[in-house]
């Protein structure tokens, strides 16, 4: 072997020890938060990093149908991919590909959550693939890949997964209630945010309060902007905690997996134990090649 087979060989062996470790580190980072965060009910879920199962429902203001199928749906993801001849290899290159971004509503026994999916890793149950002649499909012209693939001439395979109304949900990730009194309220922060949202409109800010038309504040007027701006934003959180509660489920700020499953947690907790032990087994036949590769060529 010379140096630039050796070179190939070992850059080879090590991307798979590297990618194989970073992989098993990934899933068992996934599933210590999926084994120690206890599923919550929505009602009485704390505010923060939640895991949360329900059903999925549709919302009527926005109805959703999938791009490809024309399906109803509640949320959907997508892939073209051309089929490419390297001599007598068939390769399948993306073309196009999408996931919505409508919210989602998820319902159990004691309330209901809407759902941000964008940042999330989202596993649907439902996934169809099919061939066909053209870039994008006729919805009346599905076809299974096998079929596609023995009567020839179908240059394009089509990808589409799909979240339903009335499948059940896992879902984990960071949680919010707004409205119904939920939110602390910190009168001092209130205040400087309104005073600072009065000062973009400092022509307006002069009109109210310079009281002797000097064009500028002085410190007694400066305090009399303070104190209304403390009254408008106690009054502020006043009017919301009247408002009925609203939960949400969006993608956490640190890195926290947020993972939306039509799978139950134990499925999804079995299959990552054999991702992170693939993993392993990647990290260890890459680390073994190298010492291989560096002993037959030095040894």
């Amino acid at each position: 072997m010379d140096a630039s087979e050796l070179a190939i060989g070992l850059a080879l062996s090590t991307a798979a020890s590297v990618g194989g470790a970073w992989w098993c580190l990934q899933r068992l980072t996934q599933l210590h938060y999926l084994l120690d965060t206890p599923t919550s009910k929505i009602r009485s879920a704390a505010q923060g990093y939640t895991e949360l199962f329900g059903i999925l429902q549709a919302l009527p203001e926005t109805p959703v149908f999938a791009p490809l199928t024309g399906k109803p749906c509640v949320w959907w993801r997508f892939k073209i991919e051309a089929q490419e001849r390297d001599g007598k290899r068939r390769n399948w290159r993306a073309l196009e590909s999408g996931s919505s971004e409508v919210w989602l509503e998820l319902a159990d026994a004691t309330g209901k959550c809407l759902i941000n999916p964008q940042g999330a890793e989202v596993r649907p149950l439902t996934r169809e693939v099919w061939t066909g002649n053209q870039r994008h499909p006729r919805r009346d012209e599905q076809r299974n890949l096998l079929l596609g693939l023995l009567t020839g001439g179908r240059h394009y395979r089509y990808t589409e997964e799909r979240l339903h109304a009335g499948e059940p949900l896992y879902a984990i990730g960071e949680f919010r209630t707004t409205g119904g009194g939920q939110q602390a309220f910190d009168p001092h922060s209130a205040q400087g945010a309104l005073v600072r949202e009065w000062k973009e409109d400092f022509a307006g800010l002069l009109q109210r309060f310079d009281r002797d038309a000097s064009g500028q504040l002085d410190a007694a007027e400066w305090q009399q902007v303070r104190q209304a701006a403390g009254i408008a934003a106690t009054r502020r959180q006043r009017q919301a905690s009247l408002a009925p509660a609203q939960h949400q489920l969006l993608k956490p700020g640190e890195a926290q997996p947020f993972i939306l499953s039509s799978r139950a947690e134990d499925d999804l907790v079995r299959r990552f134990r054999w991702q992170a032990a693939a993993g392993a087994v990647g990290c260890l036949a890459g680390a073994l090649a190298t010492a291989w590769l560096l002993n037959s060529h030095f040894g």
